[in-house]
């Protein structure tokens, strides 16, 4: 409208619908702002996402809130995934199509010592998990052992197979930040050949680690490893497909880098891991469980907190959602 040489004045088309020439030119200005604004935004997490290339918008928001404060950019979590997604740059998610556990082996399987069990400080539970990687037609496959209170891989190794020494090497690394023996920290796994064989087994026995793995294949049994496993696959593996094995060794080591040192987690009040790992804060989860808790005394004995109520196959008896929704069902009735 300014562009053009006309002879209408700005007052003369503002008039009909009601506004003045100082609203038509303040909604201007706030137009120019607001997309000068949303341009450096997205020019942001081009540049986040470089390094994490699926991460989500939450904790998006949460890597870019120190460089949006300092630059004096103000935008709310619905608007910036709004934002997001009107640039087509939210992510979507990718199943998992290839099977790495086979428990249908003859070596012994030990019994589940962390049901309902939360450890309060860093090496008190590792929980191990394999996951694979496609690397220039071929597949890789990865071996990570996590602490299940910072969140940080403590060890990890890469192998063309799936055979013991694969995991063995990750245990190793994660053995060689800790000094004499560790009667405190639970080894949990699946019941995965690699975890089951002499090997492996002495090796925890060597250190006084007990040893624990799933009772099932239900994935809430080793949610912690199932859960790293899926962050470093969706946001980083399946869109990353090095051409040479050591380009994928090289790879590999630097998502995990990433991971412990830079992405912000959920599950410990959005800190990285090295941090919790390394200070042992205490941290807060910022979603919620329905999961009931149980305390494991140093002799392996379980023990039912006093103040639990008694529930069903380790669930509540009632899911809030579930209540609320019966809750409105019966006040609907008698409305009727």
């Amino acid at each position: 409208m300014r562009q053009e040489p006309s002879s209408y004045r700005i007052d003369a088309f503002c008039r009909p619908f009601g506004k003045s020439r100082q609203a038509y030119d303040e909604r201007s200005h706030y137009v120019a702002t607001t997309s000068v604004e949303e341009d450096t935004i997205l020019s942001l997490v081009r540049t986040v996402r470089e390094d994490f290339p699926r991460m989500g918008a939450r904790k998006l928001l949460i890597c870019l809130k120190p460089k949006f404060e300092a630059m004096h950019l103000h935008i709310g979590r619905d608007a910036f995934i709004e934002l997001l997604y009107r640039n087509f740059m939210l992510v979507r998610k990718v199943k998992n199509r290839r099977k790495t556990t086979f428990s249908n082996h003859w070596m012994h399987k030990y019994p589940n010592l962390t049901s309902g069990y939360t450890p309060s400080v860093p090496n008190r539970l590792w929980v191990s998990d394999i996951t694979y990687i496609e690397t220039g037609g071929a597949v890789g496959y990865l071996s990570l052992i996590t602490d299940a209170y910072s969140h940080k891989i403590v060890g990890w190794n890469l192998s063309r197979t799936l055979r013991s020494p694969g995991a063995l090497s990750a245990l190793k690394m994660a053995l060689g930040s800790l000094s004499g023996k560790q009667p405190e920290l639970i080894h949990h796994s699946d019941r995965g050949s690699q975890y089951c064989c002499r090997d492996y087994v002495n090796m925890l026995h060597r250190r006084n680690i007990r040893i624990s793995m799933t009772e099932n294949g239900d994935p809430l049994e080793n949610a912690v490893a199932e859960r790293v496993n899926g962050i470093l696959k969706t946001e980083w593996i399946y869109d990353g497909k090095p051409e040479s094995w050591q380009k994928t060794v090289a790879f590999v080591g630097r998502i995990i880098d990433l991971y412990n040192n830079q992405r912000p987690h959920q599950s410990i009040g959005y800190m990285v891991p090295a941090e919790v790992h390394q200070t042992g804060m205490k941290t807060e989860r910022m979603w919620k469980n329905y999961y009931r808790s149980r305390n494991i005394p140093m002799n392996g004995n379980m023990g039912e907190n006093k103040d639990s109520v008694p529930e069903q196959d380790g669930m509540k008896n009632s899911c809030p959602e579930k209540e609320e929704q019966k809750t409105l069902h019966q006040g609907n009735e008698a409305k009727a």
